[in-house]
């Protein structure tokens, strides 16, 4: 059987195995215990009275953190017009509203993380194909990044990162 060192044994010490914590803490408890000089991660495990075979029962969802990833995410909005005032003022990085925008993108130029369009644009964005698509950056309606411009100033960008 293994060994384990001191500072496993004194964490074990601290953790009664037949007690359930409450989710507070558990996470107390695991931020006490942790010997690691990194962060951490914490799984959680659930048991759930649905069946996975059954489409309606899976259980799929979203999180977005309450302070992010710590990393900025730039953002280029693709729009023409009021689109586009609306994109400045809701603090977009970057506003391609013109064909010089959209050939600098065609030459190389990336310096985005999350590209959003509004449907009006699309029909221009839809010649950057060759370009966006391999890095996964293409504006389209299954990820929530064709938004209309009443949605631009609600869109999180980390969510679609």
């Amino acid at each position: 059987m293994a060994k384990h060192g001191k500072k496993y044994n004194a964490a074990l010490a601290k953790v009664d195995l037949e007690k359930e914590y409450s989710v507070r803490d558990a996470v107390a408890l695991a931020k006490e215990t942790c010997t690691t000089k990194f962060d951490s991660k914490v799984e959680v495990h659930m048991r759930t009275a649905l069946d996975p075979r059954q489409a309606d029962q899976q259980v799929r969802d979203v999180v977005v953190l309450p302070h992010g990833l710590g990393k900025t995410v730039r953002v280029l909005v693709f729009a023409q017009g009021e689109g586009a005032a609306a994109a400045r003022s809701a603090g977009a990085d970057l506003v391609a509203d013109d064909d010089e925008t959209l050939k600098k993108i065609e030459g190389g130029m990336l310096d985005f993380d999350v590209a959003i369009a509004t449907p009006d644009a699309m029909g221009r964005v839809g010649r950057l194909g060759r370009v966006l698509g391999p890095r996964r950056l293409m504006p389209n309606h299954n990820t929530a990044t064709v938004v209309t411009v009443n949605d631009l100033t609600r869109t999180d960008p980390e969510a679609h990162h």
